[in-house]
């Protein structure tokens, strides 16, 4: 049986670069979603927000969404 390999193309470079981007992402997320459910105290949760107040929203807003999620 023969196999036929094309050439790849910009664009389907650039769309297995962009899969390859979002499962990384989505794997760091996931990640960072089971440490901070460790954080079930409120004397925890409290410390972690007084971290948090020291970083500019931007840097931050992955964790406080996560952290809104799970006090909701």
């Amino acid at each position: 049986m023969t196999t036929i390999t094309r050439p790849r193309t910009p664009l389907l470079t650039a769309l297995r670069g962009q899969l390859e981007h979002t499962r990384d992402a989505r794997t760091t997320r996931k990640a960072l979603q089971r440490e901070l459910a460790t954080y079930t105290s409120q004397s925890d949760l409290d410390d972690l927000h007084a971290i948090l107040s020291g970083y500019p929203e931007e840097e931050t807003a992955d964790i406080r969404r996560i952290l809104a999620r799970h006090t909701a």
